[in-house]
């Protein structure tokens, strides 16, 4: 019964407006069929009777793009946006109310897009007083109007109904897509989400705890500035009333999702003496840091006075530090966690107080810190913990929504490499500090004996090694090597006199071997090229293998030089190829395992492009050469034949032994240099393939612009038709754009246009954001 009395005032401050929109205004507000605006003319935009609102074109950097804003202010308050997420338009664009009854924005190369999209045509329209443009049809009726189609902003008379959203601008001056929006949840609940992250109460940062309070719910401004839910079930569930006391002029509310992720509650004052003042009169967060995804991805949000900011993690650094919202990747490679038999050498950890993440751990226990940091160096997939209490909470990276709270008096701890120089405290308290000084200090003269005995002994031991390893080869290369030599005889027994072949790669073919003491399964690979050739690839190619060591590469255990006889030594894959998994495998794996499968490859080639000491170009990146281990991780092969990117040399030496679909269009120029950015190529169309679970060229298809497994995606994404690429599979929608705009950048044919590979794992992680990419065949001019 408390609800009733509330039910007239409603209508008497949304029924006006609502009456407002349905009857035409005077004459002279009136907008015929063939009127026009355009930047280049004296009218650029349609006024409201009061002149306070305005809809057309407005200046955005050197370009114009189509909204409604407030007049008479300092800088322009667009309210509304027209195809927002287009790109803006020329000063030779025209928008026309065409004779025919469409509202069209035409651009200075000839095309044309609809500004309102309307079934029937309109007779006429109108820009009103409460900042709704309208479209009328016949009898006067609105056909189409603004206040339908909110975009960051609704104003006093609007409404936002079940299922409809507001999505935050970029910024002040950019009116595109941001990054945050508030859903009008059909559940009766108000919620705000980082825009990529509307997944549950984790991804929320603020709402209005209603949720199933009914299923008919909007949110409602009047034009006095009373900001509310109300559903039959609910009621009236207040959030804010204006309080403004000033009567002179005129006041117009407006309440809007800005570029931080707030929202807000803003009053514009406009006084009879033509001078306006624009105030905040409520705001659903006071603190910034409590906006999940203000800070990107591995950085955490600190207020000091009242300035938030973000910072990196330690072991982390800006992927841009111009721009800080973009987050940040980790400054050391784990590729040897899980292989080390002392993790807890091989890492340090460092720690900040007061920390906290909206993000679930994957495992929560109950010890001692100190035991709470050794399990984390001890796990592979632990990143961080955050210990409080008693309790242990470990977190994989990335980290999401971290944040620095004073309230909270927990310590985070950050797993680092141990050559790593990072802010922060060491691990342990105090007390443990001062032991571990004290028995350091303690060992050191036990330990400058036992140096000095060790020192002559493995002296002692690796000139023995040397020795021995001279008889076959010289001197010069056996230092380059951390492999095992072996001898042909060991190799041909066993693999049973090379009897087992498990398929061709560069240079020759690779059998299927045990060695006899332990009985460890491994692949040989046996050189078959010309003995002039050979060598001198051999040399380079181990030379290369003897410094490289990664998670997602092959690993080599060994090599033999015998006189011409050469061979290669590598772990075994039990699982096969990835062209097995995704070509012949009767059932293709889960959309998340092909993402995670893909990343695999990237960071493996990220690995062999950047991260290693010798830059190597693959050149013969395909499925066929991407292996399955036992726990289904991909890893590269056949990379030991690449060419390395000396400085100064311009094209590798040795022909392209890559198959042709997957070689980039370089290689058939001689006039093109040979870069990192042909594997980039190479590992688009494997992209593509993982995707689709199909080979990059198909004849049987059911058209002939699915031959081509690029054109075919590029076609689907330009027309909005990605849903044919994966038919009859539960994907993530958005991952798959993502992941096609990845594909479809790394298959351009102009090298320079192709991403590096670190660029390409932070796009494909949802890091970077993705432009719109082109078309991968050139135009033919």
């Amino acid at each position: 019964m408390a609800s009733i009395p509330v039910l007239p005032l409603l209508l008497v401050f949304l029924l006006p407006v609502h009456a407002n929109a349905q009857r035409k205004q005077s004459n002279s507000n009136i907008i015929l069929l063939g009127s026009s605006l355009s930047p280049n003319t004296n009218r650029t935009s349609w006024l409201s009777p009061s002149g306070l609102f305005a809809f057309g074109f407005y200046p955005q950097d050197e370009w114009f793009a189509i909204g409604i804003w407030l007049v008479n202010q300092t800088e322009k308050t667009i309210t509304w946006t027209a195809n927002r997420d287009d790109p803006p338009v020329s000063s030779n664009a025209t928008m026309d109310l065409t004779i025919d009854g469409k509202l069209l924005l035409r651009t200075g190369k000839g095309s044309e897009k609809s500004v309102a999209n309307v079934s029937d045509p309109a007779t006429s329209a109108a820009m009103l007083d409460s900042g709704n443009f309208v479209l009328y049809g016949k009898h006067s009726h609105v056909i189409w109007d603004s206040f339908d189609v909110p975009t960051d902003t609704i104003l006093g008379g609007q409404s936002l109904s079940n299922g409809n959203n507001l999505v935050s601008s970029v910024s002040i001056s950019d009116h595109s897509s941001g990054n945050y929006t508030l859903n009008m949840q059909t559940g009766g609940n108000l919620v705000a989400y980082p825009v990529h992250n509307t997944n549950g109460a984790i991804d929320s940062y603020w709402s209005t705890a209603t949720f199933g309070k009914g299923a008919d719910v909007q949110l409602n401004l009047t034009r006095l500035g009373h900001l509310f839910l109300y559903g039959i079930e609910l009621g009236v569930h207040n959030l804010t009333n204006s309080s403004y006391p000033e009567k002179n002029g005129t006041t117009i509310h407006r309440a809007t999702l800005d570029a931080d992720g707030i929202f807000r509650l803003y009053l514009h004052h406009f006084k009879s003496d033509n001078t306006s003042s624009m105030l905040v009169e409520w705001s659903a967060l006071q603190n910034l840091c409590e906006v999940n995804g203000f800070c990107g991805l591995n950085s955490y949000c600190s207020v000091i006075g009242r300035k938030a900011d973000c910072y990196c993690y330690p072991g982390f650094d800006f992927i841009n530090t111009s721009n800080k919202f973009l987050g940040c990747y980790q400054n050391f490679s784990e590729e040897d966690c899980g292989r080390s038999s002392d993790t807890v050498v091989q890492y340090n950890v460092t720690s900040l107080q007061n920390m906290r993440w909206r993000d679930s751990p994957y495992s929560v226990f109950t010890m001692k810190e100190e035991d709470c940091i050794k399990s984390c160096l001890e796990d592979c997939y632990c990143g961080a913990v955050l210990y409080m209490g008693e309790d242990c909470s470990k977190y994989k990276i990335p980290l999401r929504y971290g944040r620095n709270d004073s309230a909270k008096s927990n310590t985070a701890f950050f797993k680092g490499n141990r050559s790593t120089q990072v802010r922060g405290v060491s691990i342990g308290s105090k007390r443990s500090l001062i032991s571990i000084v004290s028995i350091s200090l303690g060992s050191v003269s036990c330990l400058c004996i036992v140096l000095a005995t060790s020192s002559f002994l493995v002296y002692r031991y690796k000139l023995d090694g040397y020795r021995k390893l001279s008889e076959n080869l010289n001197l010069e290369l056996a230092e380059e090597f951390t492999l095992r030599l072996f001898s042909y005889n060991e190799l041909e027994s066993a693999t049973d006199g090379f009897k087992e072949e498990l398929g061709r790669g560069s240079f020759g073919a690779i059998y299927k071997g045990t060695i006899s003491k332990g009985g460890k399964t491994i692949a040989v690979k046996r050189l078959e090229k010309a003995v002039e050739e050979g060598e001198r690839e051999f040399r380079a190619e181990i030379t290369a293998i003897a410094r490289t060591h990664h998670k997602n590469l092959v690993q080599v255990l060994g090599f033999c030089i015998e006189g011409s006889r050469k061979l290669l030594v590598y772990e075994y894959m039990n699982n096969g190829s990835l062209a097995d998994l995704i070509f012949k495998a009767e059932r293709r794996p889960i959309w998340k395992e092909r993402i995670r499968i893909a990343l695999d490859v990237a960071r493996g080639l990220l690995y062999i492009h950047e991260e290693s000491e010798i830059r190597i170009i693959h050149c013969n990146i395909k499925p066929q050469n991407i292996l399955m281990d036992d726990n289904w991780t991909a890893k590269i092969s056949d990379f030991g034949f690449a060419k390395l990117l000396i400085p100064n040399q311009s094209r590798a030496t040795m022909g392209a032994e890559g198959t042709s679909a997957y070689l980039a269009p370089e290689w058939e120029n001689d006039s093109l240099i040979i870069s990192l950015k042909a594997d980039i190529y190479s590992f688009g169309v494997v992209l593509l393939e993982i995707v689709c679970c199909r080979k990059s060229i198909e004849v049987n298809v059911s058209t002939a612009d699915e031959i081509i497994l690029s054109n075919w995606a590029y076609n689907c994404f330009a027309v909005g038709e990605l849903e044919k690429l994966v038919e009859d599979e539960n994907v993530d929608f958005q991952q798959l754009e993502r992941t096609v705009k990845v594909g479809l950048w790394c298959v351009q044919e102009d090298p320079a246009l192709r991403p590096s590979m670190k660029n390409v794992i932070l796009m494909l992680e949802g890091t970077v954001d993705i432009p719109v990419p082109p078309s991968p065949v050139l135009a033919v001019s």
